[in-house]
């Protein structure tokens, strides 16, 4: 009876506390690498979130970020998501809370903060309610102000034509480029390292924004001169 009633009690934590599987196909060091990852954005604290960051996650601030994941996510496997230059992915079709990451998450080697920005992305498209935020086509071809091809910041294949940007700031690409523009700007206990990768990649997931509408948008909420450290 009591090993009945502790099981009980274990399995209600679980289900309350947001815990999420992993598929037997992970291997071990990316679990560990994620949960690892997951523990780090639960601890991150800040002021002054921007008026976007507060619609999609809340402030700045670990337990939000927290409760973002785990109340979307209650699973994580392995895929090829259909495509050699996919990092991961969701297929609502077959499971509308769990994110399929891909070999190209496993060999490229990219910052602690750059790998949530990818899960939190993916987290996004959880969403039923919003669609799961469906991704718009790149133009093609897709140029940097500059005139230079743009290309992924994950794996360097060219994103010209390939379903891989957004339309809205809320979006995958929209929220996840807020998240990390907050987090660069305005984190309170992060080292210089993270928010200097939390920028570096911001900077480069806003190029796949491509309506004017929701660029302007970003840029008065995030890339505003105003929005600095301690503002």
């Amino acid at each position: 009876m009591k090993v009945v009633v502790i099981l009980a009690l274990f399995m209600l934590f679980s289900s309350m506390s947001g815990a999420f599987t992993f598929d037997n196909n992970v291997p071990d060091p990316i679990k560990t690498q994620m949960l690892a990852d997951l523990d780090f954005m639960k601890t991150l604290q800040g002021q002054g979130a921007s008026p976007l960051h507060q619609q999609i996650y809340g402030q700045i601030d670990g337990a939000a970020y927290g409760h973002f994941f785990d109340s979307r996510v209650t699973a994580v496997g392995m895929s090829s998501c259909g495509s050699p230059n996919a990092v991961a992915c969701v297929i609502p079709m077959v499971s509308t809370s769990k994110m399929w990451l891909t070999q190209n998450f496993i060999k490229f080697s990219h910052p602690q903060v750059a790998r949530m920005m990818v899960v939190y992305h993916e987290a996004r498209h959880t969403e039923r309610q919003n669609g799961f935020w469906s991704h718009a086509t790149c133009p093609t071809p897709f140029l940097d102000p500059q005139g230079k091809e743009i290309k992924s910041i994950w794996t360097k294949a060219a994103l010209a034509g390939e379903p891989a940007c957004d339309v809205t700031p809320l979006g995958s690409y929209g929220s996840s480029t807020i998240m990390l523009k907050n987090i660069s700007r305005l984190c309170k206990n992060c080292t210089d390292k993270v928010k200097e990768d939390a920028g570096i990649y911001a900077d480069d997931q806003f190029k796949r924004v491509i309506d004017p509408k929701a660029k302007q948008a970003m840029l008065n909420d995030i890339f505003r001169p105003s929005f600095t450290r301690g503002l």
